[in-house]
């Protein structure tokens, strides 16, 4: 484009000076002037349409000389190149589930390993639902059902299951306990039951413009208003005491501030 404009701009300015040098030259000069003129635009032209050409082929050629040292010194040009997914899609989603599960197995355990229990993993995972796993290295379960929704959330449930001739023989220890004093993980129960009651909970609390609330060991969750403890919501099971002090670090890894009180674990944000 810009070579079009500079050769019509050429063409302007021939015609100016043809007409000046008929107008005010004369004698035998003027052809010898007219002459020169048109010589020297026609060389002017021929330099500015070819210039372009001659530039991107010494480009060309001094490519092509650098590419012939590379290759001659043993250097060959980095390419890129897509590598092939030979896996089904299913099979690759399945492992990165996979990898989700054994951390947030490993949160809790970090020795625990495990398998699935489920013939085909692959649906679950495409489709969500619950499917049982096959734990190893976690001393009070066996077992735990894995939960996936469409919204790519998963939950663990630990299960112990336990022969019905050792339950009958009462080799079992602990089985006859009440839910709150079962062996239980505190980062285990908070992410299958206590996450979703609390964040709700607190979200509905401070919109109201609370800032603590109180966790009774019975599994009641108050806070106070004026003088009294009014109950909120409760868990159908609770840490016993002696998993309190786990339980706070759990809540402060969550970003909540907790302390063992006279009445319970309070809780603030």
């Amino acid at each position: 484009m810009k070579q079009y404009k500079a050769l019509w701009g050429s063409i302007s300015i021939l015609l100016g000076a043809v007409i000046a040098i008929l107008a005010l030259v004369r004698s035998s000069w003027q052809v010898w002037l007219l002459l020169g003129v048109f010589t020297f635009w026609g060389l002017w032209v021929v330099g500015i349409m070819l210039l372009p050409y001659m530039k991107q082929a010494k480009r060309r050629k001094l490519r092509q000389q650098q590419e012939e040292l590379r290759q001659a010194q043993g250097i060959t040009a980095n390419t890129f190149q897509v590598p092939e997914i030979n896996d089904p899609v299913d099979q690759i989603l399945l492992r990165h589930v996979n990898h989700r599960i054994s951390a947030y197995l490993r949160a809790a355990y970090p020795d625990t390993k495990w398998e699935w229990c489920e013939k085909e993993p692959e649906k679950l995972v495409a489709h969500g639902g619950t499917g049982r796993i096959r734990v190893f290295g976690i001393p009070d379960f066996n077992y735990a059902d894995v939960r996936l929704d469409q919204q790519a959330h998963i939950n663990c449930a630990m299960v112990k299951i336990v022969p019905l001739a050792q339950l009958q023989n009462g080799t079992v220890d602990g089985s006859e306990l009440p839910p709150n004093q079962q062996p239980v993980d505190p980062q285990i129960w908070y992410e299958v039951q206590g996450r979703q009651v609390l964040e709700n909970l607190i979200a509905d609390l401070h919109s109201r413009g609370h800032s603590s609330l109180t966790l009774k060991e019975d599994g009641d969750i108050c806070i106070r208003q004026e003088d009294q403890e009014v109950s909120q919501d409760s868990f159908k099971s609770f840490p016993a005491r002696v998993y309190w002090p786990r339980l706070l670090q759990v809540f402060e890894k969550e970003g909540l501030a907790a302390s063992v009180t006279a009445s319970g674990i309070e809780v603030s944000w």
